[in-house]
């Protein structure tokens, strides 16, 4: 891939590598800090990547490696999974839509890292269950069954009263939720 193709192709793959890096790090800043870093390590070793094979893909392991590698680094780190603390501080939006998707966003916050990572690469970024496999090590069979888990798991989580602050839900409404998947993703 020639230097201004290999640019191009960079640039057109933010918007999905930072979405890919808000399903792993629940935190706007720091995954646009991951998004960087994939960035750079994918500019320093351009030379390495074969032309013809999914460029997407290997942007996104690098995306994976960071991740992986930082978090190992990061274990004596405050967490907050429920993000608990962090919505403390946080005024919680005025419009249902918002709150739609923060309710999403929590929901999807809950799923094991492994289920998380399966349904953003499938069902937000549109892998296929092949290339999410070879994205993630794995077996086709293992990602077929992390999607679906995450999605069983996303229906029970969406349907919780305490989740949604026991508001009820009309039925477009419950069929808006599945649209929420990409728009959290890209968040």
């Amino acid at each position: 891939m020639a230097a201004p193709d290999f640019e191009q192709s960079l640039v057109a793959a933010i918007p999905h590598l930072r979405a890919f890096a808000r399903s792993f790090a629940n935190d706007p800043a720091r995954a646009d800090d991951l998004v960087q870093e994939t960035l750079v390590k994918a500019w320093n070793s351009r030379d390495s990547f074969t032309p013809g094979t999914n460029f997407r893909a290997w942007l996104f392991t690098i995306l994976r490696n960071v991740y992986f590698s930082q978090h190992r680094k990061l274990k004596r780190e405050v967490d907050d999974p429920d993000e608990q603390y962090q919505n403390s501080l946080a005024v919680q939006p005025e419009q249902y839509g918002y709150l739609d998707l923060a309710d999403f966003r929590t929901a999807l916050a809950k799923l094991p890292p492994d289920q998380r990572e399966a349904l953003v690469l499938v069902g937000a970024e549109g892998f296929s269950y092949e290339e999410a496999a070879e994205i993630c090590g794995c077996a086709v069979g293992t990602i077929k069954s992390r999607v679906n888990r995450a999605r069983n798991r996303l229906v029970e989580l969406l349907d919780d009263p305490d989740l949604k602050g026991g508001a009820s839900e009309s039925a477009a409404e419950a069929g808006q939720r599945g649209r929420l998947v990409k728009d959290a993703a890209r968040g």
